[in-house]
């Protein structure tokens, strides 16, 4: 497949993490990151149309047992990089990414990072290049290996509407002077200017087209084929290299495609998800254009980019999941209903009979601290769901390896479970030491895990796990180094809280570094007006209070499914089926904002923690007074994050009477309890300027000390928020 446009692109010619992680921009940091969750600490694996080399040689670096190679077409590239970047598991091959590489059968993983669109850009513009290079590349992975793509992401079919500014600059067509809107009218004429018949159509909308307010003075309004205005949002600051630039079409597969161009080669989706770029959005979309539908309603910016992992699957396992009737009705979970005592409302719970254990085997080495998890466990009921970020996965996740509480003491369960589950033997376990414990999701669910840490010799092990799921495969349990998983989490990359919690838990502990933030950079501004720091000794030693009682009748809010699922293979064949049950929500949606109110008191952060009563507290404790982050389950019509973020804002400014600031995402979405419910909570995190008088109380606990007592607080919510609030303000200790 190698053209003469594609061979002419003219590119120009274990230490601390912290050391490449500085010279790193934000693309390459994202890319490092979202490997975490889905590479293993050694094997080898292919980095595609590496460039500089810059990001093979900090994969290289941060995996010392994993025999990275960079791969490029241009072999002036591949000798400059090896030049330049040498260490004992860092090599790099002159090959064309669409045409085999490596032997087939031969490598553990692929990346591909923003390189596919090349192929087919200089290979006149056919989108089945794309598939062709997916295909080559498949047939070179090892069974259970893994392709990650991360590209962009065509928008899907339809016109609509762009507003640009028209007075940014003169109505000229140079891209060093033009404004955006002049800039745009030149990019209609030469988009995909190596085509014969480049360029697309263009029509100069009137001011109340679509029903939507008239632009802005001094913008103009067009309307256009929404993969186009995707096209030219995500280039218009590129002037410089604009001719270079507007050779390429970024966008060739949609999410849909995209997906199933990954199952028909017999790829397990384990994510697939828009990604949105937080300097991006603010510094080059927030105010610099307007997208509406043809009707006139607002649209979201577009993804700046988008990820996909697949996992090639052995024959007879599973890619993915169909939800179909049940034949028995639901027996397992229990619905139960608490009136409260003081108002009357009444609140659904669902309850799980037994308490959970997450058991975490770690290891350090060379200074890194590793856990072993179970990876590609099938989570039917995290299939399918809709998220505010578009985020997809086919239901099977990394987590903790996890056991029922039996009668058996915990740790005898614990090292039974570890030896036939994952092949840990006794005498490999050093010592145990009990965690901490939680309730994943306790507005609906009344669920307790304990976590129990269990220190073994190192091992890195690549092996399947004991048949415990029901289907045909349970995943496999490896090692992953504890700093990356948390990065993993902060780009989206990391979907199940409950590892990400026992590694933040573990890593304080040991008093270890949690390594560098790479999520949304926070910064809180001047001291915020009517807000003083409490004392967390006093919040944490409340007396306590009983303000439930059972009842017979309903909320409405929440109903028990019980569906039976069908494992599926890349030919849509039924491999098996297992009945579950699971909590769904009757009224509002299945996305939920947990929101970290973060505000300066002088020299110290703190974080606003609400005291609610919740019949899971309760059931529990004895006592159903808890401490709380601030957590809403999102309306239906909510869909996007931009609606999420100003329905959230409302909701703060009405219940609390705060005055918000800046909102920042705080990492990526992540799921409370995966095997009871299809939830998915995105934590945000907002600046409080002033508080004023008449709302809901909220305790402005100093976030270093609610930190160090961390265990003390058994929210689910208020710990993840709370600890990735620490991480990101340097305040973690």
């Amino acid at each position: 497949m190698k053209t003469d446009g594609y061979q002419a692109q003219d590119r120009g010619a274990a230490d601390a993490y912290q050391r490449y992680l500085a010279g790193m921009d934000a693309s390459m940091k994202q890319k490092v990151a979202l490997t975490a969750a889905h590479l293993l600490c050694e094997g080898r694996v292919a980095d595609m149309g590496m460039g500089s080399g810059q990001g093979s040689h900090a994969l290289a670096a941060l995996y010392p047992r994993l025999d990275v190679v960079g791969v490029d077409i241009d072999a002036t590239m591949v000798a400059l990089a090896a030049d330049h970047y040498r260490l004992p598991n860092l090599s790099f091959v002159a090959g064309d990414i669409a045409a085999p590489v490596f032997a087939d059968g031969s490598v553990d993983g692929i990346f591909d990072s923003s390189v596919l669109h090349h192929v087919t850009s200089y290979g006149g513009y056919r989108h089945e290049n794309a598939a062709a290079a997916l295909r080559a590349q498949v047939a070179e992975l090892k069974p259970h290996g893994v392709l990650v793509v991360r590209d962009f992401l065509d928008p899907g079919p339809g016109l609509v509407l762009l507003d640009l500014p028209a007075d940014d600059g003169d109505d000229s067509d140079d891209p060093r002077r033009c404004s955006t809107a002049a800039l745009l009218e030149r990019f209609a004429r030469e988009f995909r200017s190596l085509h014969a018949r480049p360029g697309f159509d263009l029509e100069s909308a009137g001011a109340a087209a679509g029903g939507a307010p008239g632009p802005a003075p001094g913008w103009r309004r067009y309307r256009l084929a929404h993969k186009h205005a995707a096209e030219f949002v995500l280039r218009k600051d590129y002037r410089q290299d604009w001719v270079s630039e507007v050779k390429e079409e970024y966008t060739y597969f949609t999410q849909a495609a995209f997906e199933a161009q990954f199952a028909a080669l017999g790829l397990r989706v384990l994510v697939s998800s828009p990604l949105r770029n937080p300097w991006i959005v603010r510094h080059r979309f927030r105010g610099r254009f307007h997208l509406h539908d043809d009707a006139g309603r607002p649209l979201e910016d577009p993804a700046t980019n988008y990820i996909i992992v697949g996992e090639k699957v052995a024959a007879g396992e599973g890619i993915g999941f169909r939800a179909a009737e049940a034949r028995e009705a639901p027996g397992f979970l229990r619905l139960e209903h608490h009136r409260h005592r003081a108002s009357g409302k009444v609140f659904d719970l669902a309850a799980r009979p037994s308490t959970t254990i997450d058991i975490i085997p770690f290891f350090e080495l060379a200074g890194a601290v590793y856990v072993l998890a179970r990876t590609s466990y099938p989570r039917p009921i995290a299939s399918g769901a809709a998220t505010l970020d578009g985020s997809r996965t086919a239901g099977y996740l990394a987590e903790p390896l996890s056991v029922v509480q039996g009668d058996r003491p915990i740790g005898e369960t614990v090292e039974e479970t570890l030896a036939r589950a994952a092949g840990i033997a006794p005498a490999k376990i050093q010592r145990m030491r009990p965690g901490t414990t939680y309730y994943p999701s306790p507005g609906g669910i009344m669920e307790e895990v304990r976590s129990m840490f269990v220190e073994v010799e190192p091992t890195f092990t690549n092996t399947p796990l004991g048949a415990v799921s029901g289907f045909s495969t349970s995943g496999r349990v490896r090692a992953i180094e504890t700093c990356q998983l948390l990065r993993a989490a902060q780009v989206g990359g990391l979907p199940d809280a409950r590892l990400e919690l026992n590694v933040y838990d573990l890593l304080l502990r040991r008093r270890h570094a949690l390594g560098p933030w790479i999520g949304e950079a926070i910064a809180i501004g001047a001291a915020a007006a009517g807000i003083a720091p409490a004392a967390c000794a006093a919040a944490l030693a409340r007396e306590g209070r009983r303000a439930f009682e059972r009842t017979d009748q309903p909320a409405g809010f929440l109903a028990l499914v019980r569906a039976r699922f069908q494992e599926l293979d890349g030919a849509g064949r039924v491999l098996g089926e297992r009945e579950l049950e699971h909590v769904a929500p009757i009224p509002l949606g299945t996305n939920t904002v947990a929101a970290a109110l973060l505000a300066r008191a002088g020299d110290e952060l703190l974080i606003g923690v609400d005291e609610d009563d919740l019949p899971a507290a309760q059931g529990f404790g004895g006592n159903s007074d808890l401490l709380v982050a601030p957590a809403w389950r999102l309306p239906r019509a909510i869909a996007t994050m931009p609606a999420a973020r100003a329905w959230i804002a409302a909701r703060v400014a009405d219940e609390y009477r705060l005055e918000t600031g800046e909102a920042w995402d705080l990492g990526g979405p992540y799921r409370p309890s995966p095997g009871l419910t299809a939830e998915v909570a995105f934590p945000l995190a907002l600046e409080v300027r002033a508080a004023k008088a008449g709302g809901r109380p909220l305790r402005w606990l100093p976030i270093a000390e609610l930190v160090e007592r961390r265990a003390e607080l058994p929210d689910g919510h208020l710990r993840v928020v709370l600890l990735r609030a620490a991480h990101a303000l340097g305040v973690a200790r």
